[in-house]
């Protein structure tokens, strides 16, 4: 029975081919979302605070950055799924387990495996978004996320309405920070000065296929040693290379 659910799981979530991203704008400096993302997940702690976000893959399952859970207890976790404002409409959900790539080492030596799902308490009414196919340099990309929109740490806390930024997949070798791009994505950083930053974390990495969103990434972490955010091409971690890891976990009980 298992082997049949993750047949029919892969199929679903591997061969979706990918192409267009339509659009412009930045995350730093501040693009508000144009368009609903039904899949988009906030993060947020006990006291309610947005801190990452993610996508919902199932009516009870998202994924997510591994290094946004990895220490975090299910139980002093919500989650708002389906609305670009992190403080107000969509649904409320509470997480019940978080499962943590194994591969996954917040050591800066390590690259690869900052992924990691949580289980809902119970299934959202929220459509998820598909996994994407795997993608060459040069294929167009949308970031989403409610990190900041001002480039140095501190400079200013992220934005309730989510951020998106057109972009691209790029050779690996402008990702100067450990980087494997077997698992991994490395993202352009328009004009020099545009991506992801502080907060950004677990926000999806998606593209457009026959006009509706599938997902290729969550974002991971700057794709250089500078702490100024975007002065470099960024890192997602590729979901479409965990994608059998992901179906063995999501997959309901024989």
């Amino acid at each position: 029975m298992l082997k049949r659910v993750l047949v029919v799981l892969l199929a679903a979530m591997i061969f979706t081919p990918v192409g267009q991203a339509t659009g412009a704008g930045d995350l730093v400096g501040g693009r508000e979302a144009d368009e609903p993302y039904p899949f988009i997940a906030s993060l947020h702690s006990a006291s309610g605070k947005a801190f990452c976000a993610g996508a919902l893959i199932a009516a009870d399952w998202l994924v997510t950055a591994g290094h946004c859970v990895e220490s975090k207890n299910p139980a002093n976790l919500s989650v708002r799924i389906g609305s670009n404002d992190n403080t107000q409409g969509g649904e409320i959900a509470k997480p019940a387990e978080v499962v943590v790539n194994p591969s996954y080492n917040p050591d800066p030596e390590h690259a690869g495996g900052d992924l990691a799902l949580v289980r809902l308490a119970a299934p959202v009414k929220a459509a998820p978004i598909t996994l994407g196919a795997v993608v060459a340099p040069g294929t167009p990309t949308r970031l989403l996320g409610w990190g900041q929109t001002c480039p140095t740490s501190g400079c200013g806390k992220g934005p309730a309405k989510l951020q998106q930024l057109d972009t691209k997949i790029v050779e690996g070798v402008r990702c100067s920070a450990k980087f494997d791009g077997a698992v991994e994505l490395c993202t352009d950083n328009p004009g020099g000065k545009s991506g992801s930053c502080y907060g950004d974390s677990g926000g999806p990495e998606v593209a457009k296929v026959d006009d509706k969103w599938v997902l290729l990434g969550t974002i991971s972490r700057p794709g250089n040693a500078d702490p100024v955010c975007a002065t470099s091409p960024s890192i997602a971690t590729s979901v479409v290379a965990y994608a059998q890891w992901i179906a063995e976990k999501i997959a309901p009980p024989a």
